[in-house]
C-alpha cells in the first residue's frame, strides 16, 4: 500500500517536476542569449545602425544560431568557412559564445563553445563585406567573391546558410563537389534550405525571401529549389551523408539544416583509388 501510495506521489509530481525544468532551462536560455547578443552585436555599431540593429535581429530571431552551438555543430573543427557570410553574424556569435563561455555565462547543459583558430568568409555583396569588415577586423578573414569561382582551400568545416537556393541547380552541384572537396575525412557541411516540399510554409519562406532582397536592392533574382529529399539526394551524390533538423522554430518559414558530414565509405574508397593511382568510380 505505501509503496502504491509513493509511486502515485512521484507520478503526480513528474509533470511539474518537468516543468519546472524545462522552466528553468528558458530562463536560464534568456539570460545567456541577451549577453550573446550584447556580445556579438556591440562591433556592428562601428558598422553603422542598420548593420547592428540587422545584426541584433537576426542573432535573436533566427532559430540556427542558438542551434549551432548548443548541440556542437561545430565543435573540434578548428578551421571554418562561411559562404555567402553576408556581414559576418556567424564569426561574431562565435567570437561572443567564446567570450561569455570564458566569463562563465554559459547553459549548464550545453557543450564548450568552439574556438576556430580560423574563420574565413566569402560574400558577393560589397555592401555586407565592408560591414563585416568594419565590424570585425582583421582578426576575420572576409573575401569579396562569387562562390561559384573563388578556391575555398582546406578547411574542417563549411557553413552554407540560405544561399544555395539562389544559383542555378548546376552551380549547387559545382559548389557541393567543391566543398566536398575542401573537407577532410570528418569533415561537416551544415547546409541550410527551404524544403520546397512544405507547402505553405515554403510559400511564406520564398516570399519573404524576395521581398528581404528587394528592400535591400538586390532585385528578383529567380530562386532555384527542391524538396528535402532532393537535397539529401544531391548531398549523397557529392560524397556526404546527411542528417536533416528542423530550423524554423519560432517562425513561419520552411527551413531544415542538413548536417552532412563527409561520407565515410567514399572517403576511404577515394584514399584507396589515390594510393593506387586509379579514379574513383562516380556514383551511380
Amino acid at each position: 500500500m505505501y509503496d502504491d501510495v509513493s509511486r502515485a506521489s512521484v507520478a503526480a509530481q513528474l509533470p511539474r517536476t518537468r516543468a519546472g525544468a524545462l522552466n528553468a532551462a528558458s530562463r536560464e536560455w534568456r539570460a545567456v542569449r541577451e549577453a550573446l547578443l550584447a556580445h556579438a552585436a556591440a562591433p556592428y555599431r562601428r558598422a553603422g545602425r542598420f548593420a547592428y540593429h540587422f545584426a541584433r535581429g537576426k542573432l535573436r530571431h533566427d532559430p540556427v544560431f542558438r542551434a549551432i552551438l548548443e548541440q556542437g555543430l561545430l565543435r573540434g573543427h578548428p578551421r571554418i568557412l562561411d559562404l555567402g557570410c553576408g556581414q559576418g553574424l556567424l564569426a561574431a556569435w562565435l567570437r561572443a559564445a567564446a567570450d561569455c563561455y570564458a566569463q562563465g555565462v554559459w547553459p549548464r547543459s550545453w557543450p564548450p563553445p568552439t574556438m576556430p583558430r580560423s574563420l574565413r568568409g566569402i560574400e558577393l555583396m560589397q555592401r555586407d563585406v565592408s560591414r563585416a569588415r568594419s565590424a570585425l577586423g582583421p582578426g576575420c578573414e572576409i573575401v569579396q567573391a562569387d562562390i561559384r569561382d573563388v578556391p575555398f582551400g582546406r578547411v574542417d568545416a563549411v557553413v552554407i546558410l540560405d544561399v544555395l537556393h539562389y544559383m542555378p541547380e548546376a552551380s549547387q552541384c559545382d559548389v557541393l563537389r567543391r566543398v566536398r572537396a575542401a573537407l577532410p575525412a570528418g569533415g561537416v557541411l551544415l547546409l541550410r534550405i527551404g524544403d520546397a516540399d512544405a507547402g505553405l510554409r515554403f510559400r511564406i519562406t520564398c516570399w519573404s525571401d524576395r521581398l528581404i532582397l528587394l528592400f535591400r536592392g538586390h532585385g528578383l533574382p529567380q530562386l532555384h529549389c527542391r524538396g528535402l529529399a532532393r537535397w539529401r539526394e544531391l548531398l549523397r551524390g557529392c560524397g556526404f551523408d546527411s542528417q536533416p533538423e528542423p530550423m524554423s522554430e519560432g517562425t513561419p518559414f520552411a527551413n531544415v539544416l542538413l548536417v552532412a558530414r563527409v561520407s565515410q565509405r567514399r572517403a576511404a574508397t577515394a584514399s584507396a583509388c589515390r594510393s593506387s593511382g586509379r579514379r574513383p568510380r562516380r556514383p551511380r
